[in-house]
């Protein structure tokens, strides 16, 4: 008999453990349950999520598909030890992808990787998934959770997330009648939401300070804390917006890039977006990594959002009505600028005036 069949190994042995997984899916199914909506009745440990569109209120749809992952604010969250927020990033990130083109999130799928399975961790991270999922109103239908010994070093994980929505056929956006001295509103970020944060990780390092330290921008938190701030869901007061307004023509989700990546991309090339940066409500976390990283106003512009999580283009004649129905909902609405003619190989994106850094 071979050495390995005296030995009896088992997958335990090699680092995976089939009981901890088990655990999890126990601890994490009362979060899944919490994320049903019309059109899913989310129970997992079957093989595929099922969700019914006709339920959900839909004729004639067509589905709108997104996915994302937290980035390198993971390495904060697991060096700070705090884990029910990250969840919360990584349905963001998707779902504020699928409401600029005016989809209604209906399901999320996770894909969880990690070295050594904590179940509570895991329960964690769930947590996060299932509040996010909550929060943007899409039920969370399954995923997956990979213990992976020798391909994530110990106490390390990475997140990926998936998600579907859809849009009644004619009503996604941008609409193709954006035009010249169409307003450009800004909906305030939470933070520095998910994006950037290898820059942000080495500004931490340089700056002497640790994830426990106090924030020097926030005399409340903990500088792992406030960094930790989840990137705010937008999804129902824009979608509400778009409903009873009926004014809203293109919106851009500001991630990594900033204003000079994401905006041009819900534009026409004859267009570009003036932007008034004085009116940018600079965040005091925005102004610290500038002034701790010595990173110049154009380089922040893009590689953070700076302030601003979200961008509307509406008709002049509608701009105020929209931000009061945005503001109805909770968001901090701001006027940043208009569009304006875009010069023959011109930028996307024109400045005016100086960030509040």
């Amino acid at each position: 008999m071979s050495e390995h069949g005296k030995n009896g190994l088992t997958y335990s042995d090699a680092g995976v453990d089939i009981d901890a997984g088990n655990l999890m899916v126990e601890k994490i199914k009362p979060y899944v349950r919490s994320t049903r909506r019309p059109g899913a009745d989310v129970e997992i440990g079957g093989f595929g999520g099922l969700f019914d569109l006709k339920a959900a209120g839909f004729t004639d749809p067509i589905l709108v598909a997104a996915n994302d992952g937290v980035g390198t604010k993971l390495k904060v969250a697991i060096e700070a030890g705090i884990h029910d927020t990250v969840g919360i990033d990584l349905v963001a990130m998707c779902v504020n992808d699928l409401v600029v083109q005016a989809a209604e999130p209906l399901l999320f799928l996770d894909y969880f990787a990690t070295g050594k399975l904590d179940p509570d961790q895991g329960a964690a991270i769930v947590s996060g998934i299932a509040e996010g999922c909550r929060q943007a109103g899409c039920a969370l239908i399954g995923g997956e959770t990979a213990e992976m010994p020798g391909m994530y070093r110990e106490g390390d994980y990475d997140l990926a997330g998936f998600a579907v929505g859809a849009a009644e056929r004619g009503q996604l956006l941008p609409a193709g009648d954006i035009n010249e001295g169409d307003v450009i509103l800004g909906l305030a970020s939470s933070g520095v939401h998910s994006n950037g944060y290898s820059l942000v990780r080495k500004i931490v390092e340089l700056s002497g300070l640790n994830w426990n330290s106090q924030a020097p921008f926030n005399s409340d938190q903990t500088l792992g804390e406030a960094l930790l701030t989840p990137t705010r869901i937008y999804v129902k007061p824009l979608l509400n917006a778009i409903r009873k307004t009926g004014a809203v023509k293109a919106l851009a989700h500001i991630t990594g890039g900033g204003f000079p990546e994401n905006i041009p991309r819900v534009l026409p090339k004859t267009l570009a977006a003036e932007i008034d940066l004085g009116s940018v409500p600079v965040k005091p976390v925005f102004s610290w990594l500038a002034k701790a990283g010595g990173v110049a106003e154009r380089e922040m512009l893009r590689t953070f959002n700076c302030g601003v999580g979200m961008i509307v283009v509406v008709p002049d004649d509608k701009a105020d009505f929209v931000a009061e129905v945005l503001a109805e909902s909770g968001e901090t609405v701001m006027a940043l600028g208009r569009m304006v003619t875009r010069e023959a190989d011109g930028p996307g994106v024109i400045y005016r005036g100086k960030l509040g850094l």
